[in-house]
Parts: structure tokens; C-alpha cells; sequence
């Protein structure tokens, strides 16, 4: 089986390298599709043998897509992003799968680096060549619309989700994803599809979770509900929930836990439960339900040894049960999977002090405190007051 990569792209001599680099050698032609740059994006596409056309943006990333498939000549099509990049583990197995007769798409599992509630996905970036699979979406583009069509006439396909990591996402960075012109593109765009799909209950959710992010609560709760009494598709029924869970979590807390479990029973990858796994632990803790927060938590870890934010919460939950021993190793353990983690190392120096290792204790807490001026300055400058008042800082 031949397997055609695509990606669109504008300005990413930076990022372009290390995803090129992660699948050369595994796909068997490489098709950038340029909307414009203007630094050295052109040339590198070249020097790895990838080739290159142009397309004039027309803010419509379906579009783009749409059009670099025209380029293919493989059986499979490989989709990545230029912050993306192939995990080199998955490759043997991604060849098997593609050798498979039956399958039609294979949806893979992208790791967002930096997200600390939601760190795994499931996006579709790896299918048969159809004529009647193409990208559809002006923002969130994507193949499932025209799947689903299809599958409708054509029974026979079969649509198969590989457990193991396949993609790392580099873009994940709040700085990145929070800028207000790339949040207007998208609330536009968005605002545009809805109008002519009132009832889309993956546009409600996007949608409606960025309203949320903005302040315009009501409004995303309204989109939320609507989208979720649509809804039949597992994985944007769990997204729907999840969204609607910590939305209430700031004013009802039995709705909000409500909606966590019930994205918890989804039958989607364990995976992808983290953010409401998580978050419901966060819930119970808060209201005192300790054991209970503790099972979350450590069914967490469980799934996903490395999710720091587990370790830290899974810490607290032993500290308020005075666990003080076990918590450090949780809160240590989340410093290690994150090493700018401030919050695990505040926390890390209460149990210290707590345990009276009064020098060890003084050395979190001034990391805690350098991290916290680079990312929250005001809990730096409340830390140091506090322990000032302490008599355990001086100066």
C-alpha cells in the first residue's frame, strides 16, 4: 500500500523540519500545500523531497485540505499539521493497519503537549483514498461528515482507532491558543457554519466551549444543552458533557459532577476520559469526599502514569487524609513529569513543613515562588507574604 502525506502550510520554517523529518522514510510521497509564506517554508518542503504547491488562503482550512488531496496519488492518505509530528513507534504499526483490506479510516490518538486537563485526542487523519472522502468544515476541518455518508451506502467498511500514541502536538501553549485575533477567526468562522447548521452538535461544542472561554457563559451553556439533545456520535457526547461539567463546576456542583460521569461512561479510549476523570476527582475533593476523589485519581494514573496533574491532585488528596509520606512521592513524582510545575512544588513545601524538614521545605517553596512570578504573579508575591509573616523568608 502507497501512503500520501499532506499538510497545509504559511510560515513554518520553524516547525516544518521536525515534522517532515518524523515521516520521511514511512510515507511514500510528501505534498505541501503553501498558502503564502514568505520565509523559507518553500525550500525546506523541498530539500525533503516533498512536492510543493501553492493555494491563495481563503479562510477556510476544509478548503486547503481539499485541495492538496487533488495531489495524491497513494492508496492511504497520512494529515498533520506543521506543530505535529509522527511518534516513530507507531510507524510498524500504522503500516499494519494500512494493510488491512477493510478499513477505511483509522483514527489515531494525538498527545497535546502542555495540556494539563486533556492531554490525548482522537482526530482522523489517516484514510483510504475515496473519491467521496474529502474535508468538510471551514475551521474544524475534518473527513467524518463525508465517512459517515459513505459507510451509509457502502457497508462493507470497516473504521478502526489505534490505542498507542501517534501524534505529538506542539502547539498546545496557552500563549498560543489564547491570542484574541486567532480567537475571533475562529469564533467567526464557527458562527458562520452554525448559521446554516443550527443543530451541529460538534460546532455546538466547540462553539460553545469557546464562548464559555470568553465569557459569553450563558450563551455557550445554550449551545451546549442544544448540541448535547442532538448529539449521537460517542466521542462529541463525552466532549459535550465534559464541557457542560466544568462550566457548572463553578455554579452547580452536583450538575457538574452529573455531567462528568456521565462523559466518564462514554465508550470511547480510557484515554480520553482524563480531563473528566480528573476534574470529578477535583469535585469530590473539594467537597470532602476524599476516598472517593482518591479512587478518581488513581484510576487516572492508572490510564496514564504520566498525567502530572493526577499526581499532584492524588497528593493533596493524601495530605488532606494525612498521608504526608505517599503525597510527597505523588507531588515529587508530578514535579518530575513537569518540572515547572509551581503548584507541585507549593504543595510539595507544606507537607515539608508539615513533617518539620523545615530547609527542604523553604526550597520548594522558593521554586514555587520563582515559577509563580513567570506564570502567576500574584500567588508569587501572596506565597512570599505569607511566608514572611511565618518568619521562614526574610527578605
Amino acid at each position: 500500500m502507497r501512503l500520501s502525506f499532506c499538510i497545509i502550510v504559511k510560515d513554518e520554517e520553524e516547525n516544518l523540519p521536525r515534522c517532515l523529518s518524523s515521516v520521511q522514510g514511512f510515507v511514500d510521497e510528501m505534498i505541501v500545500l503553501d498558502t503564502g509564506s514568505s520565509d523559507r517554508t518553500i525550500e525546506i518542503a523541498k530539500s525533503f523531497g516533498a512536492q510543493v504547491h501553492t493555494f491563495k488562503w481563503c479562510n477556510d482550512f476544509s478548503a486547503a485540505r481539499n485541495e492538496s488531496l487533488k495531489y495524491v496519488q497513494g492508496d492511504w492518505v497520512l494529515v498533520l499539521d506543521a506543530d505535529e509530528v509522527l511518534v516513530p513507534e507507531i510507524v510498524p504499526i500504522l503500516k499494519s493497519a494500512i494493510a488491512q483490506p477493510d478499513y477505511l479510516v483509522f483514527n489515531l490518538v494525538r498527545q497535546e503537549i502542555g495540556a494539563a486537563q486533556s492531554p490525548y485526542s482522537l482526530i482522523s487523519r489517516l484514510f483510504r483514498r475515496h473519491p467521496e472522502i474529502w474535508f468538510t468544515r471551514p475551521y474544524h476541518a475534518m473527513i467524518d461528515d463525508q465517512v459517515m455518508k459513505l459507510l451509509e451506502r457502502e457497508r462493507q467498511w470497516k473504521i478502526g482507532a489505534i490505542p498507542e500514541v501517534a501524534i505529538l502536538h506542539e502547539g498546545y501553549q496557552a500563549d498560543m491558543i489564547a491570542g484574541r485575533d486567532k480567537m475571533s477567526k475562529a469564533r467567526s468562522t464557527m458562527e458562520g457554519f452554525l448559521a446554516t447548521h443550527p443543530n451541529d452538535p460538534y460546532v455546538c461544542s466547540k462553539l460553545g466551549a469557546l464562548y464559555v472561554q470568553i465569557g459569553e457563559t450563558a450563551r455557550g451553556i445554550e449551545l451546549l444543552e442544544r448540541g448535547l439533545s442532538t448529539v449521537q456520535d460517542v466521542s462529541t457526547k463525552y466532549e459535550l458533557h465534559y464541557h457542560l461539567g466544568s462550566v457548572y463546576s463553578e455554579v452547580d456542583i452536583e450538575k457538574a459532577a452529573q455531567h462528568y460521569q456521565e462523559a466518564i461512561q462514554q465508550p470511547i479510549l480510557s484515554k480520553l476520559k482524563l480531563g473528566a476523570i480528573n476534574n470529578l476527582g477535583s469535585l469530590l475533593k473539594d467537597c470532602g469526599d476524599l476516598q472517593n476523589a482518591q479512587v478518581l485519581y488513581q484510576q487516572a494514573l492508572k490510564i496514564d502514569p504520566n498525567f502530572a496533574i493526577a499526581h499532584c491532585n492524588l497528593g493533596a488528596t493524601l495530605k488532606a487524609m494525612g498521608q504526608f509520606t505517599t503525597a510527597i512521592e505523588h507531588y515529587k513524582s508530578a514535579i518530575a513529569l513537569n518540572p515547572n510545575y509551581a503548584e507541585a512544588y507549593q504543595n510539595l513545601g507544606v507537607v515539608l513543613l508539615r513533617l518539620g524538614q523545615v530547609p527542604e521545605s523553604l526550597e520548594a517553596f522558593k521554586t514555587a515562588i520563582e515559577l509563580h512570578q513567570q506564570q502567576n504573579p500574584t500567588e508569587a508575591q501572596r506565597l512570599q507574604q505569607g511566608l514572611k509573616e511565618m518568619g521562614l523568608l526574610t527578605n
